[in-house]
């Protein structure tokens, strides 16, 4: 990845996104681009000769930046120059000056420099470059071997940048890990300590000042007594509290636990990573805090469901919309674009020197893949072939191209004939898309069998897979993201959604919809009502 200097100095257009312009890029922007007027490399020669800069001057040879040198013929001069102004990097000539390298050294660390220095040495004088080397030296460039000075300036004050981006990344997160220090000890709820013996017994360790806000008991009555605790909690979720905290300790989880305090009308959520020492206790260090308005803003969001769903699908339409138009550009634009630079490609080569041409038939690949790959994304953003030949060709097609990018044999079997309008027709692709998905991320599975059916007034999709299976816990993790999107649109379609491991063996899918025909198709209108009611 270009360094952030070399986005902007460029012959085209930055392609920074405006989100990433923050006030510290910002910064370097104005900072680079200051710089990118001349667009020179300062270089501090420690030479105590003109005739000896010339000499470096001509033999330069680097193509990326031009050199600025100058001279500095003693230490002391050195000293003011390196106060003067910023320099990209120090040359020291090895016995032609007074000094040595390592009062050079000496002198860039004094001022708190991290400026890169090297040494241009004579054939002779090896040792004394090595010495210069284990001393701190960047790297030596001997005067028989000038012509890759530049290359050795120029890979240093790379390195140079690169280490002063460690140190502000390093600064960064310093500042990032004291301003959580400083939030961790003003948390609200209760922090706690709690113990339970190898006999079964709770005791609290430690106890913050919120117990006092959160339960209304202070810390030494908590920390003499754990039961006091307890006592604080609804009738019916005191036994689930221990059962949780014995399944925590046994098991390593974490204990993640919500449940109402004796009045019913408030609810506390408790979390924490148990920790087993070698006597057989477990210490859990965690914290407990307030969360009735958040169960009570729970209850409000389950009475907006119905109008969450409906702009639920407004977002997908939306959506749909937007990949539609990203697939005709890609197929259009970049597609046009590709094939128009192969052409050219392919013209160059023909007039290229013989041993020019494995390079250009390798840009020609490159091509060729990039054409494949638009294609390709084209095709899965938006399936043309969904629009014009209906649901089943559509999942054909995506069988045999998921077949084609993972390895795994993938047959579709789908009934014909099966009309349904072009909503209900998207929605039960995107979820075959999905469900392939997933079986190429988890199943570890060689064959997956996918069917199509209309029965008893349904549209049934069957996928099924000899893979591992899929756990039960596995369906209910918060980021099953995958699982939830493919719920959320057959509940949209009115439908039903099971899946679980079959008995043979891997996960076996099942859905079934309302079969709607064109004409019992969703008015066009259906949108504007949506929208009416929501805003």
């Amino acid at each position: 990845m270009p360094a952030l200097s070399e986005w902007i100095i460029s012959d085209r257009p930055s392609l920074v996104p405006l989100q990433l312009i923050t006030p510290v890029l910002l910064l370097k922007f104005m900072q680079t681009a200051t710089t990118a007027q001349d667009n020179s490399m300062r270089l501090l020669v420690v030479c105590s000769t003109a005739a000896m800069v010339e000499q470096l001057e001509e033999s330069w040879q680097g193509e990326v930046r031009r050199p600025q040198f100058t001279a500095a013929p003693s230490i002391a001069a050195l000293r003011g120059l390196l106060r003067e102004q910023h320099w990209d990097a120090v040359l020291h000539c090895l016995n032609h000056v007074a000094c040595t390298p390592t009062t050079t050294l000496k002198t860039l660390r004094d001022q708190r420099l991290d400026t890169p220095l090297i040494i241009v040495a004579e054939p002779d004088d090896q040792r004394t470059a090595i010495k210069a080397l284990r001393g701190g030296a960047h790297d030596v460039v001997f005067f028989d071997r000038l012509s890759r000075l530049a290359f050795a300036v120029e890979r240093e004050i790379r390195e140079a940048g690169n280490r002063a981006d460690h140190r502000a990344a390093l600064e960064m997160l310093h500042d990032s890990e004291a301003r959580f220090r400083a939030l961790a000890s003003n948390l609200p709820g209760l922090v706690f300590n709690l113990q339970r013996e190898t006999t079964g017994k709770y005791r609290f360790l430690y106890v913050s000042e919120g117990s006092v806000r959160l339960l209304g008991v202070k810390q030494h009555e908590l920390r003499g007594a754990a039961q006091r605790f307890f006592d604080t909690l609804f009738v019916d979720d005191r036994k689930p509290l221990l059962d949780a905290l014995t399944e925590s300790a046994h098991s390593g989880n974490a204990l993640i636990w919500e449940g109402r305090l004796k009045s019913g009308d408030r609810w506390i959520d408790m979390r924490s990573l148990p920790h087993r020492n070698d006597e057989g206790t477990v210490l859990w260090t965690g914290i407990a805090t307030d969360i009735t308005k958040t169960k009570n803003t729970e209850a409000a969001l389950r009475e907006s469901r119905a109008q969450l769903a409906a702009l639920s699908f407004h977002l997908e339409t939306a959506k749909e919309e937007e990949r539609e138009r990203i697939a005709r550009d890609i197929h259009d634009e970049l597609g046009s674009i590709l094939v128009r630079l192969k052409i050219e490609a392919a013209l160059l080569a023909s007039k290229l020197p013989v041993n020019l041409s494995p390079k250009a038939h390798s840009i020609e690949k490159l091509l060729d893949q990039a054409m494949g790959t638009a294609s390709r994304v084209a095709r899965q953003l938006r399936p043309g072939i969904l629009k014009e030949f209906g649901l089943a060709a559509a999942i054909e097609c995506q069988a045999e191209d998921f077949g084609h990018s993972t390895g795994i044999t993938c047959r579709a079997q789908c009934d014909d004939g099966i009309d349904l309008d072009p909503n209900t027709s998207l929605a039960l692709f995107r979820i075959v898309q999905e469900a392939l998905t997933n079986v190429a991320k988890h199943a570890h599975a060689s064959l997956v069998v996918v069917r199509l059916k209309r029965e008893n007034g349904n549209i049934t999709i069957e996928i099924r897979d000899n893979g591992r299976g899929i756990a039960e816990q596995d369906m209910d993790k918060p980021k099953s993201f995958g699982l939830r999107g493919i719920r959320e649109r057959v509940q949209s379609l009115n439908g039903g959604f099971h899946i679980a491991t079959a008995e043979q063996g891997g996960a076996h899918l099942l859905l079934k919809v309302p079969l709607l025909r064109g004409d019992d198709a969703l008015p066009a209108e259906y949108e504007e009502v949506i929208q009416r009611d929501l805003f």
